[in-house]
């Protein structure tokens, strides 16, 4: 069976033997709850804290990191794609306030390489302790014929709690909130496709040395997403924060209306940042239209809190804690056109662009 099944391109030795590898790396990512190691049937969480809550609300979410696998293969490597994977789905978690608990991931692949499948679990779980959850548990899948014998794709989820009563969302926003942006540490995990059809069309390759980058394409595209999760938990139970949105897919504008009242409306100013270098060597050497490119990629900022001005001080400076620099980009007010309500505005320009 096992030979027959090696024919047909499945290699159940190398699936061991990955499994032999990773082992490692999982349980680095355990938190106490966790119930026994890998290798069951499903993973195991103990939930009886969750009666120290009065009305815990289970958080879950899912996701992949796109077409920015096709970097990590390209460029052979594959211990950083792991922190994209926990950071799109942790931090799409915390924003309604929600601490993630464990995880599950699954990857399939063309061909299982131990090495490999060892190095990208490695990343996830390294992202996970970043993160405070633990990895429970996880699926590696070869499909030979389906996938080249070098490609693969991964997707995880996540599960997260919160108490009812502190809940965060578009409810709790009011007119004269402050709009804190939050610094990305560059692409992230969205609009790989635009990206990549740019650089095709100009005909770079990733090991092109970029000036304005400082180093060469690819390493600049593989940059991990930075994960959020520690940070905006932190921010929340402080107090003062409303609503918080993650800058994936969409951008900015888009992401930020996912959680702003219909009465409500915001306007960001763009002359508050500069975005990192990357998005302007994309808008120009790309001629990418500045409002695709904003449609697109989340511009320098991946996430952003709505809260009180009075709490805007010690939300700076307690992210700046955690490495992450903020700002105020822009403000909260009541349409006056109920047309607009619930819409995000951008205005001015990013200083040095043009």
């Amino acid at each position: 069976m096992t030979d027959a099944y090696a024919q047909a391109g499945v290699s159940i030795e190398a699936a061991d033997r990955a499994v032999d590898l990773m082992k490692v790396w999982v349980e680095k990512a355990r938190r106490p709850e966790m119930i026994g190691g890998i290798g069951g049937f499903a993973g195991l969480f103990d939930a009886s804290a969750l009666t120290a809550y009065t009305r815990p609300l289970l958080a879950t979410s899912t996701d992949g990191v796109g077409t920015k696998v096709a970097i990590a293969q390209a460029m052979d490597v594959h211990d950083t794609i792991g922190f994209d994977l926990v950071g799109m789905v942790v931090d799409d978690l915390v924003v309604c306030g929600a601490e993630p608990l464990f995880m599950t991931d699954y990857i399939a692949c063309g061909r299982v390489v131990p090495e490999r499948i060892a190095a990208i679990v490695k990343g996830i779980a390294e992202a996970c302790v970043e993160a405070g959850c633990a990895l429970v548990g996880g699926e590696t899948a070869e499909h030979p014929g389906l996938l080249g014998p070098d490609e693969y794709d991964v997707a995880g989820a996540t599960t997260g709690v919160v108490e009812a009563d502190d809940l965060l969302g578009p409810a709790r926003v009011r007119p004269g909130d402050a709009v804190l942006a939050m610094a990305a540490s560059g692409l992230h995990s969205n609009g790989y496709s635009l990206v990549r059809h740019v650089i095709a069309k100009l005909g770079w390759q990733l090991d092109r040395e970029v000036p304005e980058l400082g180093r060469t394409l690819g390493e600049e595209l593989l940059e991990p997403t930075r994960i959020y999760a520690k940070a905006c938990l932190a921010l929340a139970r402080a107090g003062g924060i409303h609503a918080m949105a993650h800058v994936t897919g969409g951008g900015l504008a888009a992401n930020l209306a996912r959680v702003m009242p219909e009465e409500l409306s915001a306007t960001l100013e763009r002359g508050t940042w500069t975005p990192q270098p990357i998005f302007d060597v994309i808008r120009r050497a790309g001629e990418v239209p500045q409002p695709d490119l904003e449609a697109t990629l989340n511009c320098g900022v991946g996430m952003v809190a709505m809260l009180a001005p009075s709490s805007i001080d010690a939300a700076i400076s307690l992210l700046d804690e955690y490495g992450i620099h903020a700002w105020v980009v822009g403000e909260v007010s009541a349409a006056n056109d109920p047309s607009t309500g619930g819409s995000v505005r951008l205005v001015g320009q990013h200083p040095g662009w043009s």
